[in-house]
């Protein structure tokens, strides 16, 4: 093998070892990866499931928008209900899988009583769907707030070319947010509690 031969397989190792080290390693990463790919952008979103519908429905006749904001190991997605910007969607790595957390803060920023519950996946899922039950933390804060329901909460989130999904689950309860990734819709506000979201 010739020295230009052989320098040109040494720059192709290297590209493909560059490549390999950037993949995503399993179905974990390989759903952030999908969501961070839509960083910056903003989608609208429509109810497919509400079972039962809540007597109070905070969603109701409102415009429901995510926001994929922040896109680094913790990935933010504020979701904003009309004008309420209190709730984000926050998901971190693991060494064992993924966590969703639930960010609630007040108009001022200050957080709710009610705010970073959720949960860790507790298995593998698919890079098109991730399962987080409702973790301890969070079932100590319900009981403390005397929202028993929430104490089975299991959330899944969806991922496709197409949508991305929200939802909430547990004996009797069923939400689904269902949002269009084919439409990008301008950006929101910041969310309430960001130091340019007040």
């Amino acid at each position: 093998m010739g020295f230009r031969a052989f320098g040109a397989s040494v720059a192709l190792l290297a590209v493909l070892a560059g490549c390999a080290a950037r993949a995503p390693q399993d179905e974990f990463d390989e759903f952030l990866e999908a969501l961070r790919g839509h960083c910056g952008k903003a989608y609208a979103g429509r109810i497919t499931a509400n079972d039962p519908p809540p007597a109070s429905d905070p969603f109701a006749g409102k415009s429901l928008v995510m926001h994929v904001r922040e896109c680094g190991d913790v990935v933010r997605v504020p979701f904003h209900v009309g004008a309420d910007r209190t709730r984000t969607w926050v998901l971190t790595r693991t060494p064992t899988g993924l966590r969703l957390k639930h960010d609630h803060r007040h108009s001022d920023g200050t957080p709710d009583a009610v705010t970073m519950y959720g949960g860790d996946t507790a298995k593998a899922g698919t890079a098109g769907r991730q399962e987080f039950p409702v973790d301890l933390e969070s079932r100590e804060m319900f009981a403390r707030e005397k929202l028993t329901a929430s104490l089975t909460n299991v959330w899944a989130m969806e991922i496709s070319p197409r949508r991305f999904v929200y939802e909430l689950a547990r004996p009797g309860r069923l939400f689904r947010v269902e949002f269009d990734l084919t439409a990008p819709v301008p950006p929101p506000p910041a969310p309430w509690g960001n130091p340019d979201g007040r």
